[in-house]
């Protein structure tokens, strides 16, 4: 099989998108595209055989259908700058292969995260994991950032110092804060890419990670679009209902009486609302 060449791929390998203060994302190098997928799935070798129109409709029916093996032929590797605490939530999904710059050779650089000041906002009392939807007035929220920073300063002035006394970088590190700026290399096929974005594009996702995840996406549209358009069309513009809001959705359709109560019925409402923007 020929190598694939999308070239609207082609038009942004390595081409930085921002993300947060200080980091981005971007496309080192990618192996097939929408192509591929098609080409996976009936077996078949060589260009040309099938239309656009044709193949769009294959993979609309592996995607709805789960059919996922195909889809994990087209595989993308990104150069990532994120902050630490990003990093150890995205590292949870284990199913790419990773390569991280290390303390113990390397000079951390003195680059930390601080949030913008519509980011800062209080705990939750709902949600044990995550911030309320409204941000703190702007004086308690400039206060926070001043104080961010001050720490950070602070933290990166002892950790400079420590290795020019001659410190091993692998101890001398070890005090630096979760804001402190790592990078990796982050290879994954598509497949585990739609799962990783299913997860972090969805609302209960902390917010710096569901920016990555946002600009994930945005570059693995240039690779595969018709794959990506399936995506947001059924994963991430759908749900799923259980047997028992199946219930619930039959007897409303039905005009019958309600079979949901409680937290259940809060779910199952709060997917009636959903519908995530990316």
């Amino acid at each position: 099989m020929a190598h694939t060449v999308v070239p609207a791929a082609e038009e942004i390998l390595d081409r930085e998108y921002p993300v947060l203060d200080k980091g981005f994302v971007r496309l080192v190098d990618y192996l097939g595209g929408d192509e591929r997928i098609a080409q996976a799935a009936r077996v078949s070798y060589g260009a040309g055989t099938r239309t656009v129109r044709e193949d769009a409709a294959l993979i609309d029916h592996l995607l709805r259908n789960e059919h996922t093996s195909p889809f994990e032929q087209v595989v993308l590797t990104f150069h990532v700058k994120l902050p630490v605490f990003v990093a150890r939530q995205w590292i949870r999904h284990r199913t790419a292969r990773v390569n991280e710059i290390s303390g113990r050779y390397s000079i951390m650089k003195d680059e930390f995260y601080v949030p913008a000041p519509d980011d800062v906002a209080l705990q939750s009392r709902d949600n044990k994991q995550g911030r309320t939807d409204e941000p703190v007035p702007p004086e308690a929220a400039h206060a926070t950032i001043a104080r961010m920073r001050d720490d950070q300063k602070a933290a990166y002035e002892s950790y400079a110092a420590l290795v020019e006394s001659g410190l091993a970088r692998e101890l001398a590190r070890i005090n630096l804060p979760l804001s402190l700026y790592t990078e990796w290399y982050w290879q994954i096929d598509l497949h585990n890419l739609f799962r990783f974005l299913s997860l972090r594009l969805d609302p209960h996702a902390q917010r710096e990670i569901r920016a990555y995840a946002a600009a994930l996406l945005e570059v693995a549209r240039k690779v595969a679009p018709t794959a990506c358009a399936s995506f947001e069309r059924h994963v991430l513009g759908g749900t799923q209902f259980s047997a028992e809001e199946m219930r619930e959705l039959r007897c409303r359709l039905e005009g019958g009486a309600a079979t949901l109560s409680g937290k259940e019925l809060e779910r199952f409402e709060e997917k009636l609302r959903s519908g995530r923007q990316t």
